[in-house]
């Protein structure tokens, strides 16, 4: 290993040359907007608009999971309601159901997206109303690292049975379905602008509305729902998630540089495409067809199971004390070094080897149909993600990630490889 090289990272946030962030912060300072609400907010929500369309409203908060908890909530989703949501995909997209007390029914994938399998959707709608006397409140769809639901089938659906769909985009920031950006078909459509994310804002995100009463409402939730008096005065349980001025100066930047960081994610998906294409046992998980425009936030492969890995007989021997390459945030101790649901050996061995090598890779999301907290939730299954999950790995793809990087990654995978 060259002792020289710097860790490579998933994605690590990349600010302008012109150093455009800082303006807009140092702006903030000096005219003392350090308030959730300024001039920066108004632009930056301007921008959002401007790049998906400039049809929908925005509204910038202080998460990604703010905005899908806000969209629920404007979607009357409360105690004794069940929503729809795609099991593939992280926590953010599935907690914010059980903060208004109700109940997430998972979906599972189609095999080519990884995301939300339209036919499972259709069969659950079916079985909850026919179980519970009535249909699910919501859908949220997921685009998993970037790749874009089944957009036209989904809404169908949705349409079909009257329920309105939050997409979770939050990970798909610019990617597009049939030339239409992702965030744009629901009612809302979720965005995130995490420290990791295709732009950032340090921590935050928005919701894309559909009309300005929605854009109004959630606004007015997430400003703590106060009532038109000359005191606070409150009717409704409201939120304090608004995005504050300082942090929507860094997202303004942003802006100036987002398509650059989605045609790079793009060149990185296509240079992994190219160099891993006779690889025996790894394939790179691409797009369906020309209708799915992802922005590969986060690249993808799948391990065969076959596929030997040096070190793999040690996997899962020891208990990990600490968060998982750049990954924050305080971990909760475990006894043990394994789950009844886990990557196969062979994907943990590649990760170590990896992380040996000043490369940070990651396993693809646990479905939530098999996390613990989500044991009693109702499941609609079809064995394809936790199959991915088996075999699945993240690969960085960030604004950092340069072409060498991308051929020292794919020959330490090779070097990695047991002949």
């Amino acid at each position: 290993m060259n002792e020289s090289r710097k860790m490579i990272y998933l994605c690590l946030a990349h600010m302008s040359d012109e150093g455009l962030e800082q303006k807009y912060i140092q702006e903030a300072f000096d005219t003392n907007w350090v308030v959730p609400l300024g001039p920066n907010v108004n632009v930056f929500e301007a921008l959002l608009k401007e790049f998906h369309g400039d049809k929908n409203e925005v509204v910038a908060l202080s998460a990604g999971t703010a905005a899908v908890h806000l969209g629920l909530l404007a979607c009357g989703v409360g105690p004794g309601d069940e929503v729809c949501v795609q099991s593939f995909t992280f926590c953010a997209s599935s907690h914010p159901i059980t903060y208004l007390g109700a109940t997430p029914v998972f979906i599972d994938s189609e095999k080519d997206t990884w995301n939300m399998d339209p036919d499972l959707l259709e069969q659950a709608i079916e079985d909850r109303i026919a179980k519970t006397g009535k249909k699910p409140k919501a859908i949220v769809p997921v685009a998993l690292y970037g790749m874009p639901y089944n957009c036209d089938r989904i809404m169908a659906v949705a349409k079909k049975y009257d329920i309105p769909v939050v997409e979770d985009a939050a990970e798909g920031f610019g990617s597009c379905y049939k030339g239409q950006m992702l965030g744009t078909f629901g009612r809302f459509g979720v965005l995130s602008f995490n420290g990791n994310k295709m732009i950032t804002t340090s921590g935050g995100g928005a919701l894309l509305c559909q009309t300005a009463e929605d854009k109004e409402k959630i606004m007015w939730y997430a400003t703590q729902a106060r009532e038109a008096y000359p005191y606070y005065q409150h009717e409704e349980v409201g939120y304090n998630y608004r995005m504050s001025n300082i942090c929507a100066g860094r997202g303004r930047g942003q802006m100036a540089i987002v398509q650059s960081h989605i045609d790079h994610h793009k060149h990185v998906q296509a240079l992994y495409e190219e160099l891993l294409a006779d690889v025996e046992g790894i394939t790179v998980h691409k797009a369906p067809s020309a209708d799915y425009d992802s922005n590969y936030w986060l690249c993808t492969i799948e391990l065969d199971p076959s596929l030997r890995i040096k070190g793999q007989e040690n996997a899962y021997k020891e208990v990990i004390t600490s968060a998982v390459g750049g990954a924050a945030g305080v971990i909760h101790a475990v006894d043990s070094a394994t789950t009844d649901c886990q990557p196969n050996d062979n994907v943990e061995a590649l990760r170590v080897y990896m992380l040996a090598a000043k490369i940070e890779a990651r396993p693809v999301w646990k479905p939530m149909h098999k996390q613990p907290v989500y044991k009693h939730a109702p499941a609609y299954v079809n064995g394809v993600s936790e199959a991915i999950f088996k075999v699945g790995m993240c690969l960085p793809a960030g604004p950092y990630v340069s072409d060498d990087d991308v051929r020292y990654i794919v020959a330490t995978i090779q070097s990695a490889i047991i002949d």
